[in-house]
């Protein structure tokens, strides 16, 4: 589903009530913006969820991989 927000003073972005619902986020809350070659992406700010993100994001990455990527640096 998309969902719209509009961006007010500041720079402020205001998210709509049903997405906050949706992903459990309420007043007080952090959340990141991520860049993502498609533009942004807006995620709870939580280190468990976090953690669970850099754990997707290594999940195909290698030691091998990693150590090449070293040895050009």
């Amino acid at each position: 589903m998309t969902y719209h927000a509009k961006v007010i003073a500041g720079g402020k972005i205001v998210i709509p009530a049903d997405l906050r619902r949706e992903l459990g986020i309420r007043d007080g809350d952090s959340v990141a913006l991520e860049r993502t070659p498609e533009g942004i992406s807006l995620v709870r700010d939580d280190p468990e969820a976090a953690l669970l993100r850099l754990r997707e994001g290594l999940r195909d990455y290698s030691v091998d991989q990693f150590l090449r990527e070293r040895r050009q640096d």
